[in-house]
């Protein structure tokens, strides 16, 4: 069979690729070897979602009587929040199905490897193999969670995410190695319902350490505050798993001292591999940088015809952005003229309580820029909205140019932020200016007027400080 185009995976990155090539007229197939959806659907971005609501749910009956609600004997039900975050990547993937169907999508079921002449090979789980040709080939093909050395994955005592969102029993106590996005949020969920929980963070910033140093160290004052153990600037030296549970071997990398924590089971959550192992690159000549696959501003690999997006290329694993680049290599595959990606303006959100999201530039990294900068904060403790919420716990912080009033980056820790930093995106896309937050009119009370107020605070102009 002959396609228009083929794309290899069926994440957020490759069934995008797929349904807005076949909204621009092509005749596409998209090869799968598992679930429709990827690990984002599947495994990843939603059920971890669903997980971190029924966190979410039960840490608000706990708190409940600071309500005025009167609750009794509230108990997690480790089981049926399983089951729910299941059943909701369930239905998200039989949504892509209906959208293959209604988009006239040829769905391959198998595992997809490049072969010479712009032809794919799908081998089945029968061991069947059937060949198939495209004009262009789109490779997704995603990644996996990242194996440390010393941090051999087993499934059993030391797991990653996907056993994680579906293990039988609840533990006692965990370890959670990594505290980026991934790690923070297990790390959340897991404590919230009873688990003692360790995060240990090989970089010195501690919790989320690629965002503003102000936000990491929001977020491990409320996390220690919380119960949990923060190990910032410490790395793993080695786990013992020979008896009934584990024995992890941590050293400070600030004196040398050295410790050991016992727990039930260690999740290792220090990043993304992507998979482009046995998928033919070597065959074509394709070309890669530590695994990752090197491509133009339109993802155009080194060999014509054939593409790459998503994690196994270099740039932010995030499922937005693996979206944004299979629509605009799609739609500049189909001769239309779409703009390069700005890889500075691009959105990260941490579903952690309290959330976290950010875009542009950290503070550090604008004065390493060369930039004259105002900054501005403001925190939820003089948010009304915030007060009424019961969420008071966060701050927004702001940076512009001095000079020419610049929006170059926001950061964001609180109730609800994942929500709000959209309207930082889109200014940031029109070129908007500092003053010109400080005088668009933010409805009150709201969370997000302290996007306005921090804004406002940059230019010595904040009223409710």
């Amino acid at each position: 069979m002959n396609f228009d185009l083929i794309v290899i995976g069926s994440g957020p990155g490759g069934y995008v690729a797929a349904i807005r090539a076949a909204q621009l007229g092509m005749k596409v197939g998209i090869v799968e070897r598992e679930s429709l959806g990827g690990i984002c659907l599947n495994w990843g971005c939603i059920p971890t979602k669903a997980l971190l609501k029924s966190a979410q749910v039960f840490e608000y009956i706990q708190h409940a009587e600071d309500f005025g609600i009167q609750v009794k004997d509230a108990q997690p039900d480790f089981d049926k929040m399983i089951s729910r975050s299941r059943g909701v990547a369930d239905g998200m993937s039989k949504g892509i199905s209906f959208l293959m169907r209604k988009n006239k999508i040829t769905v391959i079921e198998g595992t997809g490897r490049l072969l010479r002449g712009k032809k794919v090979e799908v081998t089945d789980k029968d061991g069947k193999k059937t060949s198939y040709e495209a004009k262009h080939i789109i490779l997704a093909t995603g990644g996996r969670a990242k194996e440390l050395p010393n941090l051999k994955i087993d499934g059993k005592k030391i797991i990653e995410y996907r056993k994680a969102m579906s293990m039988e029993k609840q533990p006692k106590k965990m370890v959670v190695v990594g505290a980026g996005a991934i790690g923070v949020e297990f790390a959340y969920f897991y404590h919230s319902i009873g688990t003692e929980v360790t995060i240990v963070e090989f970089l010195e910033q501690g919790l989320v350490p690629r965002e503003d140093a102000d936000i990491s160290k929001e977020l491990s004052k409320i996390y220690k505050k919380k119960g949990i153990n923060v190990l910032g600037n410490t790395s793993v030296e080695k786990v013992d798993t020979s008896g009934r549970g584990c024995k992890v071997t941590v050293k400070s990398r600030k004196d040398g001292k050295t410790e050991e924590i016992k727990c039930d089971v260690v999740l290792s959550a220090a990043g993304v591999t992507p998979n482009t192992e046995d998928i033919g690159l070597e065959a074509l000549g394709i070309k890669t940088d530590r695994g990752l696959v090197l491509v133009d501003e339109y993802y155009n690999t080194n060999v014509a015809g054939i593409y790459a997006i998503g994690d196994i290329i270099p740039g932010p694993a995030l499922a937005h952005v693996a979206s944004a680049e299979a629509i605009l290599c799609v739609e500049k595959i189909a001769g239309l003229s779409p703009q390069p990606i700005d890889y500075n303006n691009i959105p990260s959100c941490t579903y952690c309580v309290p959330e976290v999201a950010s875009v542009g530039y950290t503070e550090q990294a604008a004065k390493d820029a060369g930039y004259d900068i105002k900054v501005g904060k403001f925190p939820y403790s003089a948010s009304g909205k915030a007060s009424a919420a019961g969420h008071k716990e966060g701050f927004v912080k702001v940076i512009f140019d001095a000079k020419y009033g610049e929006w170059l980056g926001a950061h964001l820790i609180g109730y609800n932020v994942t929500e709000m930093i959209a309207e930082v995106v889109v200014a940031r896309k029109l070129e908007t200016t500092g003053h010109e937050i400080v005088k668009s009119i933010h409805p009150h009370p709201t969370m997000s007027e302290a996007i306005m107020e921090a804004a406002a605070a940059a230019y010595d102009e904040v009223v409710h400080l």
